[in-house]
C-alpha cells in the first residue's frame, strides 16, 4: 500500500531530513555505478543543451553535486541532476561529487525524486504535468499540497495537468519545445478535435504566435446565443445591466446575469478565451 496523502508525503519528507539524514556528506563515486531515477519526470533531454553543459564541466568541473541514493552492491540510483550526470559523462568525468541518500524506501525516492525535479524551472509543462498525476496516483495526493510542496499555485497546478488531455503529438511537441506551453493553453480551449489539429500544424507551418492561437479561438467559438437569452437580454432591469456592465470594467470580459425561477435566484455567468485569461479572472476573484 502506497502511504496516502497530506500527512504520508510530511512523514516521508520530515523523515528524509531526520537527523540521521543531515549526516550524510558529499562523497565522490564512479559515474557508471550510478543509474538514471525510475521516478524522473523529464523524459526528453536535448544533445545541444547536454553538449553545452559538458563543455562547462570540462572547463570549471562541476559546480552543483547530484543527489543519489544507495541501492546495494556499491550501486546507486539518481534522486536528482540527471541532466549534469548525462552532461559528466559526455565531458569523461569518471567520478561525480554526489550527496548520497542512505536507506531510502521506494516511496521516499520517489517522493523526492519528483518534487525535487518539479521544483525545478526549466522543466517542460507536459513533463511537469506527467510528474504532477504520477504523484497523485502513487500518493493519493492532491493539488492543493502538490502546489504547496512545488511552489506554485493551485491553479496553476490544475491549469498544467489538463494539458495532459491533449493529443499525444502535441504533448510530445511541448516536450521538443517545438511549441510553447502558451500554445499549448490555447489548443487545449478548442473542443472540436478537427479544428485543434488544424491550429495545432498552423502554429507549425506558419510559426503562429500564442496571440494568433487565441483569436483563432475566438473566431471559431460556436455561438450559444438563442432566442430565449436574447429576450432575457430584453427583460433586464436597468438594475441588471448595470450590474452586469460593472462586473465587466472589473473582470475584463464579458459577463451575464440570468434570472432563474424565482426572484431571488439566478446565475451569474463569466466567460473566458484562454486558460491564461481563465487565471486571470480566477486570480482577480479570489483576491
Amino acid at each position: 500500500m502506497r502511504q496516502a496523502l497530506g500527512k504520508g508525503i510530511d512523514a516521508l519528507i520530515s523523515k528524509v531530513n531526520s537527523d540521521e539524514a543531515k549526516k550524510e556528506a558529499l562523497q565522490k563515486i564512479s559515474i557508471n555505478k550510478i543509474k538514471p531515477n525510475r521516478y524522473q519526470p523529464r523524459k526528453i533531454f536535448k544533445d545541444e543543451s547536454l553538449e553545452e553543459l559538458s563543455q562547462s564541466i570540462k572547463k570549471d568541473g562541476l559546480i552543483q553535486p547530484i543527489t543519489v541514493c544507495s541501492v546495494g552492491n556499491g550501486s546507486y540510483e539518481l534522486i536528482a541532476g540527471e541532466r549534469r550526470w548525462r552532461a559528466s559523462k559526455l565531458a569523461g568525468v569518471k567520478q561525480i561529487d554526489a550527496i548520497v541518500r542512505k536507506n531510502l524506501s521506494n516511496e521516499q525516492n520517489l517522493a523526492l525524486s519528483l518534487i525535487e525535479n518539479l521544483q525545478r524551472e526549466d522543466l517542460n509543462a507536459i513533463d511537469e504535468g506527467l510528474g504532477y498525476k504520477r504523484l497523485m496516483e502513487e500518493f493519493n495526493v492532491n493539488q492543493s499540497e502538490i502546489a504547496k510542496y512545488c511552489n506554485k499555485s493551485k491553479s496553476a497546478v490544475s491549469n498544467t495537468l489538463r494539458l495532459l488531455d491533449l493529443d499525444d503529438d502535441i504533448k510530445k511537441a511541448v516536450q521538443s519545445e517545438l511549441i510553447s506551453e502558451g500554445h499549448a493553453r490555447a489548443l487545449l480551449s478548442i473542443g472540436d478535435a478537427a479544428k485543434r489539429k488544424e491550429a495545432y500544424y498552423l502554429i507549425i507551418s506558419d510559426k503562429w504566435s500564442v496571440r494568433e492561437v487565441e483569436n483563432y479561438v475566438r473566431n471559431n467559438s460556436p455561438k450559444r446565443e438563442n432566442k430565449k437569452s436574447k429576450v432575457s437580454k430584453i427583460n433586464k432591469t436597468p438594475e441588471i445591466i448595470e450590474y452586469e456592465s460593472n462586473l465587466e470594467k472589473y473582470l475584463g470580459t464579458k459577463v451575464e446575469i440570468q434570472s432563474g425561477d424565482s426572484p431571488e435566484s439566478g446565475k451569474i455567468i463569466i466567460k473566458y478565451c484562454s486558460l491564461d485569461d481563465f487565471d486571470r479572472i480566477y486570480n482577480i476573484l479570489s483576491k
